[in-house]
């Protein structure tokens, strides 16, 4: 017996029936079509499937669809806006963050949410949040590498926006 699920999957407001032992991971990439969440050991053990849930990153396999019943989810499809990529995945790009490029977005999801709460992070604190991502390709070196890169090009990008908003505000005054 399907249930019906309401929620907002990178901005869009979105309804849709899901059986009650779907997975979140599961709906997201086979009812929405948005495959950049990966299904990599069903354990809650790769952090392949990681998203955002209300701005938390949260492994999808070992989440029910229905447990997303009004929330807020980001997927990695939904960090780049307008055709820019964000700065995180613009720092995995430039520091060679990836090989297989399989984990590349849980490793994205876990590294933006880390940077959104905590934005002078460590090379330490990078290394203790994505404890939880398995990469089988790289040694993780230029991941921290992109990490970091990536956290300095949020700041960047939140001073600019503060700055493009204050400008705006003495625009209109």
């Amino acid at each position: 017996m399907a249930i019906s699920i309401s929620l907002t999957v990178n901005g869009t407001p979105v309804t849709a029936e899901v059986e009650p032992h779907s997975l979140l991971v599961q709906f997201l990439r086979d009812q929405l079509r948005l495959t950049g969440t990966h299904i990599g050991c069903d354990t809650a053990q790769c952090g392949a499937c990681t998203v955002h849930l209300n701005g938390r990153a949260i492994k999808s396999c070992n989440m029910l669809a229905v447990q997303a019943e009004g929330a807020t989810i980001t997927t990695i499809e939904g960090l780049a806006t307008n055709g820019t990529l964000h700065p995180m995945q613009e720092a995995f790009r430039n520091c060679h963050g990836l090989q297989c490029g399989f984990c590349t977005p849980g490793m994205v999801m876990s590294a933006t949410a880390l940077v959104q709460t905590h934005p002078d992070a460590s090379e330490a604190d990078v290394r203790r949040q994505l404890d939880g991502n398995l990469c089988r390709c790289t040694g993780y070196h230029n991941i921290v590498k992109a990490v970091l890169e990536g956290a300095a090009g949020m700041k960047s990008a939140s001073r600019n926006a503060s700055a493009d908003a204050a400008a705006s505000a003495n625009v209109t005054a």
